[in-house]
């Protein structure tokens, strides 16, 4: 009998051997129609995480930002201007964006980081954790306030499991195969159970891209648990 692989060797694999395709693999009818520019996810995610720290009273350009699970990058690079320092990781080598232009590196498994303690201002984890399965969950977290910075922050972003068009997607997408939704009551317990405080919680990805002159009703709608995703902001 092969010996049994850790789930954590398994995340790890998910994404090296989709690495070629994997912006094809994320095509899904319902997402092509939420949204025709694949960059709008990415600028949502960055301008909810700005109205976080905004609401915090922090300045993105005195912090030092870790995106962990960057994939190709693109968080990062829309949002490279606006802080001090930037830097991304990811432990699938092959996933990691061939260019200069930003600063990533590989992380030597999917539950440890590469980063001295208390090294950063900002960490950020983006629909990263649904593919970090049994114990290696609670090892991230605790790595991820490893390497925060006393008074420093976390910022979470997950599918959002209530929502009924998000769990459709997630079941076709074959990235997606092995994936765990996390709630935000499981995302609080395993943060808090790390030494993190959550400040606040916002579902977002409610409204299709068309309709993004609406983003005020978007906002007033935040604390309710409609949206595609949600973000939860730890300190």
């Amino acid at each position: 009998m092969g010996k049994v692989k850790r789930a954590s060797d398994r995340s790890e694999r998910e994404f090296d051997q989709y690495s070629a395709d994997y912006s094809d693999l994320l095509t899904d009818p319902v997402r092509e129609k939420f949204a025709r520019n694949p960059l709008y996810f990415h600028q949502r995610k960055l301008e909810l995480l700005m109205e976080m720290l905004a609401e915090q009273q922090e300045n993105p350009a005195a912090m030092r930002w870790l995106d962990v699970g960057c994939g190709q990058g693109d968080l990062l690079r829309l949002g490279s201007g606006l802080f001090a320092e930037v830097v991304g990781c990811d432990p699938a080598s092959t996933m990691l964006p061939a260019q200069e232009d930003i600063r990533v590196v590989v992380q030597p498994s999917p539950d440890k980081l590469p980063f001295d303690d208390h090294s950063m201002h900002l960490v950020t984890a983006v629909c990263v954790f649904h593919h970090v399965h049994g114990a290696a969950r609670t090892a991230l977290a605790r790595e991820i306030k490893r390497v925060m910075a006393p008074g420093g922050y976390f910022c979470l972003i997950e599918h959002n499991p209530w929502n009924p068009v998000t769990r459709g997607i997630v079941s076709r997408c074959l990235v997606d195969e092995a994936a765990e939704l996390l709630t935000v009551s499981e995302a609080r317990s395993l943060f808090g159970s790390a030494g993190m405080t959550l400040r606040r919680t916002k579902f977002f990805l409610l409204l299709p891209e068309r309709l993004k002159s609406l983003a005020a009703l978007e906002r007033w709608l935040s604390g309710i648990p409609l949206g595609g995703q949600f973000a939860c902001l730890f300190r």
